[in-house]
């Protein structure tokens, strides 16, 4: 019998190197197939691990803005001056001192007292430094290194200037009580909740409501590798394995971000570089936006209605906006993603990419003025910095030609005007006291009619000197989408045309359309809004299916019916993104679960409820949040779950409005039968029960009238603080009116009106309030200027009826 070595020497040397190459390919065939398993999930390993591999990336990174995001209070990291030194703002006296090596703050505490307060930490380098004091330490049996409940002090050191100063809330100009939200140690200031989830990598704020204290956590102190790149540990493993391949399941074993578009990195750094709410707890940097966040639209209370920024957005809402971003342009185009610096000085920036024929651009016939000066940057026009934090100016992302022909039809703010506020015809003083050209802006909004008037003639300047540049008029041409958001925000109703028009045209950028979207909400009764919402329901911006599911709640069933509002809200709950999901749940909460059971909706609906009540928890150190908690419980049926959340609310955040209201008007209701059985008994004569029932009514009143007597109070310290915001003031009008104080209610909501001129809202109380104190000339004035408004309004014919009815004696009389 031949032996195996005889058969081997049978096999013609020419088949051996396909067995060879056979063995190897299989070989390279399992080495391929040998994947970490799906289910592994990744770690976080700090940056050590990845400087072993990436040591220029590390390089660059050291020093840079995210390097120094946050860092404890050393020797090495604080810059302000420590010794001895004094600052006095509002007649506090604060001293910073040093003790033992460590830096300490005397200041007023959140009991009015002045302490002394231990610095652990810093934020930022330049150009301002803050300081934070961890005010309550962790609870005990806590992980190892939790920190406990830190605040963040509004004294402030300017590294350019090298001074102490005051860091105020945006227009806010007054002493706060130590009990204020905005106070230093309040929920305004508080590190935990505020700042900690940008400033640090793969944050746990940890909140404890039972016992109302943090244990936060983090893996890095920093804005580190692995905040934007995510947990590393599968990286490392397959970088440092032996495989010719990267993972078949896990890739690089790192989030994406080089992707042919742009999405991915930018969504990534909007993260942390957006104003939003969150929309998932447990999320990992470069996950899809719309998974976690939910960004905030072009609003008043935070854009100009042509999009310009008001108050800080952290770029990404202004970038959405952008040409660049819809041209596939993504940060890391202008930005060295570890150093975080731009990659080139002067006008370089733009023209290493805008390089058309020479000289287009980066030339006196294109830009107007001497070459090397500040007009002749191209970020002077088309980025203008607003000035944040009192001394950080920020440049506006949305990359915009100047505009000022929407500064003199609608009062928004322009690059040329912004560079020539010499112009203005102001004494020296005055102009002095307007720091910036957003304090320019913000005075004139707030009715200072000598600084509107300087501005409103520098913006007519300006627009005539571009016409005269360029030979093009825009002030004809009115398809900007600023026009259709200022009409809606000041409540036209002939303003829906336009609007319809923005949401349907795929040209405007999805903010934009999904802005427009949200107004036309106050048009629920029109009958095309159905189709508007159906077609944006499938649109594949997540921004405008998620602004389509709040408009889609409230349509009037004249729009569509009920059982298609229904259908289109229980689509939603399938969506690809949680934010719409979440959306769709709160939108159904008050349908029966015996109806989403029929339809086939039940297991979503639970499971998009439990998503959304997740993203309600994670801030649940936050009294809006238990607030909607609380809300959602009584839309769903559950009054003493709701009684819960917003008792919790109010013991989280005592100097909070809302819970409050809420709380009362939930016991009014449950005491609403007792009342009434209470009348019942007396008129029965069953004296000794309907004692027992009164006592219970006078208990339950008494604490109803307790809490709108806080509420009233917390209203009024608003009002007082944010004298210039109409919806503030309204809301500390009708607290008023139901205290039965008329005459301060009148005046409240009367400055309400008065600062959002146009709205329907506003006017139509007043006219009620001036109706129920029978002032009747202000009453036919008030409805007169609501005829402007809604001409074809039947309720004011109504009104006026009621009125002279009021007005005439009655005859009966006498």
């Amino acid at each position: 019998m031949p032996s195996r070595l005889s058969k081997l020497r049978q096999i013609p040397l020419v088949a051996i190197p396909f067995l060879v190459a056979a063995l190897l390919g299989g070989l390279v065939l399992a080495d391929w197939y040998w994947a970490i398993p799906t289910t592994r999930q990744a770690a976080y390993v700090g940056r050590n691990s990845c400087m072993e591999c990436h040591q220029d990336q590390h390089d660059a990174f050291v020093d840079s803005y995210h390097d120094k995001a946050m860092d404890l209070a050393t020797e090495q990291t604080v810059l302000g001056d420590f010794e001895d030194a004094e600052f006095t703002h509002f007649d506090i006296h604060s001293r910073m001192f040093r003790k033992e090596g460590k830096y300490f703050v005397h200041t007023e505490g959140p009991d009015g007292e002045m302490q002394d307060f231990e610095v652990k930490y810093v934020f930022g380098v330049d150009p301002l430094q803050q300081y934070m004091v961890e005010i309550e330490p962790p609870t005990p049996g806590s992980p190892v290194g939790s920190i406990g409940r830190v605040q963040v002090l509004r004294i402030s050191w300017d590294t350019r200037k090298k001074e102490w100063f005051y860091l105020p809330p945006p227009d806010v100009d007054e002493k706060l009580a130590p009990n204020d939200p905005l106070h230093w140690t309040g929920s305004a200031q508080n590190w935990n909740h505020m700042c900690a989830d940008c400033h640090s990598t793969n944050l746990h704020k940890n909140f404890d409501l039972a016992s109302n204290s943090y244990h936060t956590t983090f893996s890095e102190i920093d804005v580190s590798c692995e905040a934007c790149h995510g947990p590393g540990s599968l990286h490392v493993e397959i970088a440092g394995g032996t495989s010719l391949f990267w993972d078949r399941n896990h890739g690089y074993g790192l989030k994406e971000l080089k992707t042919e578009s742009n999405v991915a990195q930018v969504q990534t750094c909007a993260d942390c570089h957006s104003r939003r709410r969150v929309v998932c707890p447990t999320y990992e940097r470069g996950d899809t936006y719309y998974d976690q966040f939910s960004n905030e639209l072009i609003m008043p209370q935070t854009y100009y209605c042509d999009g310009q920024v008001r108050e800080e957005d952290y770029v990404f809402g202004s970038f959405l906006q952008s040409k660049m971003y819809h041209k596939n342009i993504r940060c890391t185009d202008c930005h060295n993603p570890h150093s975080t610096k731009i990659k080139f000085e002067g006008n370089k920036l733009c023209t290493s990419c805008h390089q058309h024929p020479a000289g287009k651009y980066d030339t006196e016939a294109h830009h107007r003025h001497q070459a090397g000066s500040t007009g002749a940057s191209c970020v002077e026009c088309h980025m203008p910095e607003t000035t944040y934090m009192e001394v950080d100016p920020r440049r506006d992302h949305s990359i915009r030609i100047p505009r000022p022909d929407l500064s003199v039809a609608l009062q928004t703010p322009n690059a040329c005007t912004q560079c020539h506020l010499d112009r203005a015809k102001l004494s020296p003083e005055k102009k002095a006291s307007l720091k910036n050209y957003g304090a320019w802006m913000t005075a004139a909004r707030n009715g200072d009619q000598e600084v509107k008037q300087a501005l409103a003639e520098i913006d007519a300047w300006a627009q005539k000197t571009v016409v005269e540049w360029y030979g093009k008029d825009y002030s004809q041409d009115q398809s900007h989408f600023a026009y259709a958001l200022s009409e809606a925000w000041h409540e036209n109703p002939q303003s829906f045309p336009a609007l319809v028009d923005l949401v349907k045209d795929p040209k405007q950028p999805g903010i934009v359309r999904a802005s427009a979207l949200t107004q036309l909400g106050a048009f629920n009764g029109e009958p095309e809004l159905g189709r508007i919402v159906k077609l944006s329901l499938a649109d594949s911006d997540p921004q405008l299916r998620s602004a389509a599911i709040m408009v889609t709640e409230f349509l009037s069933a004249a729009v569509l019916p009920r059982p298609e509002v229904l259908k289109l809200l229980m689509n939603g709950l399938d969506d690809p993104t949680r934010v719409v999901r979440t959306d769709a749940a709160s939108a159904l909460a008050g349908t029966s679960l015996e109806y989403l059971k029929l339809s086939g909706k039940e297991e979503a609906f639970n499971s998009a409820l439990t998503e959304l009540k997740e993203s309600l928890l994670r801030n649940a150190d936050q009294a809006g949040a238990l607030l909607a908690l609380g809300a959602l419980a009584e839309t769903m049926g559950d009054p003493a779950e709701a009684e819960k959340w917003y008792r919790a609310a109010i013991r989280v955040q005592p100097n909070v409005t809302g819970p409050r209201s809420n709380l009362a008007e939930l016991l009014t209701r449950r005491l609403s039968p007792a009342r009434q059985r209470f009348q019942q008994l007396a008129a029965q004569g069953q004296r000794a029960e309907a004692r027992k029932l009164a006592e219970q009514v006078a208990i339950g009143d008494f604490e109803i009238a307790h809490l709108r007597e806080e509420e009233l109070y917390n209203l009024g310290r608003d009002a007082s603080q944010l004298p210039n915001v109409a919806e503030v003031q309204y809301r500390y009008g009708l607290a008023l009116y139901q205290a039965n104080q008329l005459e301060a209610s009148e005046k409240a909501i009367a400055r309400a009106a008065e600062l959002q001129a146009n709205s329907v809202t506003f006017l139509t109380a007043l006219v009620r309030l001036q109706q129920k104190r029978e002032k009747w000339e202000a009453a036919t004035a008030t409805i007169q200027t609501l005829r402007l408004l809604r001409p074809n309004d039947p309720g004011l014919a109504e009104v006026e009826q009621e009125i002279r009815q009021q007005r005439q004696p009655d005859t009966s009389q006498r």
